[in-house]
């Protein structure tokens, strides 16, 4: 669902706040990526927004431009800098997204915005993430971030779609706080961030009750009705050996 006043009204003026405490530091971390990278100093990406439509994300730059002999990109690992690698490890790069927060493109909290080329990779239960405008945090980050699958994220931002309340978010904001304090889930493993949703071949994960708690509010689906048998006749031998 689209943001409601409240919640538009409450981003906007919490984004605010924050792009002026960050003011200071949002000015050196841009002089740093100057020297360190070169320009630009901010990183723009088309992403899939609320139903899908596209927006530009923001974020600061983490890294270099490099090509390997055959004209591709290098891989993130290769790219990423030191400066990069801490940012990331700070999330201070993802400040600049607070102006997408602003332009009421992102919620301080929802689902993360992703490819838009993931759009004809998600089953029908997963493109659901897109029934609420994407956030700066989300339920994911905080159980796990990227140590988890995309099925397991994809699960979990279903579940936010099913539970979303203001408590709950409350609450996500808090636990965000702490997650980057122990700066857990940077990246998966084996990759300097997460490698690519290329699309789900197996069952949606059973998430652990931590992970989920209550029940989702979706109805199961009714039982298929059961063949008709036709009756049998009464065995001749065990009717017998009856007393």
């Amino acid at each position: 669902m689209r943001l409601t006043l409240p919640r538009r009204v409450m981003d906007f003026l919490v984004a605010v706040a924050l792009l002026v405490l960050a003011a200071p530091a949002m000015m050196l971390i841009a002089g740093c990526i100057c020297v360190a990278m070169g320009r630009p100093v901010l990183f723009r990406q088309v992403r899939a927004g609320y139903r899908g439509n596209p927006f530009t994300l923001v974020k600061f730059r983490t890294m270099r431009e490099a090509f390997g002999r055959d004209g591709q990109p290098l891989s993130d690992a290769e790219r990423l800098t030191g400066l990069g690698r801490l940012l990331r490890r700070t999330s201070l790069d993802e400040l600049p997204q607070l102006f997408n927060v602003l332009r009421g493109q992102l919620s301080l909290v929802g689902p993360r915005p992703l490819l838009m080329r993931y759009l004809d990779r998600y089953t029908p239960e997963q493109a659901r993430r897109h029934e609420v405008t994407p956030g700066l945090t989300g339920w994911t980050q905080v159980n796990g971030r990227n140590r988890l699958s995309w099925e397991e994220k994809f699960a979990l931002d279903v579940w936010y779609v099913d539970h979303q309340s203001p408590r709950l978010d409350a609450w996500i904001l808090l636990l965000t706080v702490w997650q980057v304090l122990r700066r857990e889930g940077i990246s998966h493993d084996g990759d300097a961030t997460m490698p690519e949703f290329m699309g789900s071949t197996d069952k949606p994960p059973h998430l652990p009750a931590s992970e989920s708690p209550g029940s989702s509010r979706r109805e199961p689906a009714p039982a298929p009705d059961r063949p008709q048998h036709q009756p049998r006749k009464p065995n001749r031998t065990q009717t017998a050996a009856k007393p």
